[in-house]
C-alpha cells in the first residue's frame, strides 16, 4: 500500500528512539550532576556544611557534655581510689606503683574526655581527605558524554518496534531508579552531617 506501513513503522521507530535518547541523556546528566554534587557535599567538614549548627553542637559539647563526663569520671575515679585503698589494707600494704598507675589512668581519662570533640573532628578530616581524593577519580571516570549517548542511539536503528518498546521501558525504569537512589543518597548525605 504505497509503503504506508513502512512509513508508519519508521515514524514509531523514530518516536521510540527519540524517547530512548531523551531517557539516556537525562539519566546520564542526572548521574553526572549527582556524582559532582555528592562529592562536593560529602567532602565538606561539618563546619563548612553548616557553621551555625556546628558552633551550636560545639557549645553544647563544651558546656554540657564535658562537665557531665567530668562528673562521671570523678565518681568512677573516686570509687576506684577507695577500692585501691581498701584492697591495700588501709594503706599498710601500699605500693607506689599502684598510685602511679592510678594517676596515669586518671590523666588518660581526663585527656580523652576533654579532647573527644577533637577526635571526632579528626575522623571527619580524614574522611574529607579520602572523599576529595576519590572525587577526583570518580568525576573523571564516571562522566558519560553526549557523543557516547549518540553512539548508543545509532545502534538502535536496526532494532524492531517490540525491542525498542522494551528498551524504552527499561531505560525509563532505570531513570526512575537512578532518581530514587539519588534522593536516598541526598538524604543519607544530609543525615550524615
Amino acid at each position: 500500500m504505497f509503503g504506508i506501513f513502512d512509513k508508519i513503522t519508521e515514524f514509531f521507530k523514530e518516536l521510540l528512539i527519540g524517547g530512548i535518547q531523551a531517557n539516556l541523556e537525562s539519566m546520564f546528566l542526572d548521574i553526572n550532576n549527582q556524582v559532582a554534587s555528592v562529592a562536593s557535599d560529602v567532602g565538606q567538614t561539618p563546619m563548612g556544611w553548616n557553621g551555625e549548627v556546628f558552633n551550636f553542637i560545639k557549645t553544647i559539647n563544651n558546656n554540657v557534655i564535658i562537665p557531665i563526663a567530668g562528673l562521671i569520671i570523678t565518681a568512677v575515679l573516686c570509687i576506684e581510689l577507695i577500692n585501691l585503698v581498701m584492697q591495700k589494707n588501709n594503706m599498710h600494704d601500699s605500693d607506689t606503683f599502684e598510685f602511679f598507675k592510678y594517676i596515669i589512668k586518671m590523666w588518660v581519662a581526663v585527656y580523652l574526655v576533654t579532647h573527644a570533640f577533637d577526635f571526632s573532628m579528626a575522623v571527619f578530616d580524614v574522611a574529607q581527605s579520602l572523599v576529595n581524593q576519590a572525587a577526583g577519580v570518580i568525576n573523571t571516570s564516571a562522566v558519560v558524554s553526549m557523543d557516547q549517548v549518540t553512539e548508543m542511539v545509532a545502534l538502535l536503528a536496526d532494532k524492531g518496534i517490540g525491542e525498542l518498546i522494551m528498551i524504552l521501558l527499561e531505560t525509563s525504569l532505570v531513570k526512575i531508579s537512578i532518581q530514587a537512589i539519588s534522593l536516598i543518597i541526598t538524604v543519607v548525605v544530609y543525615g550524615r552531617m
